[in-house]
């Protein structure tokens, strides 16, 4: 699974999804390519999953460059836990 090797915080906000990739956005390598049609938080076992389906597909006939890096935390609280009581420990990484 992916994830950074150290980050200045534990736990950051959440943050707003909005406007379309500037950068990353064109083919740098070869002549195929995936892209995402709506914007939406990619976790580290989704890039994964993805990763290993298409390294399934070409076999031993091609090369997979990955451009995207899960560097931010997420959190998640326990089940049927009461509200309050600050914020929930670190679950995962993903990118947005």
């Amino acid at each position: 699974m992916l994830m950074p090797k150290r980050t200045k915080f534990r736990k950051l906000h959440r943050g707003r999804r909005q406007g379309s990739a500037q950068r990353g956005s064109t083919l740098a390598f070869g002549p195929y390519g995936l892209q995402a049609l709506e914007p939406c938080w990619m976790t580290s076992r989704q890039i994964e999953a993805a990763r290993r389906a298409m390294t399934r597909h070409v076999r031993r006939g091609g090369q997979i460059w990955i451009r995207i890096f899960p560097d931010h935390a997420y959190t998640k609280k326990p089940a049927e836990t009461r509200m309050g009581s600050g914020k929930g420990a670190p679950e995962g990484w993903r990118r947005w």
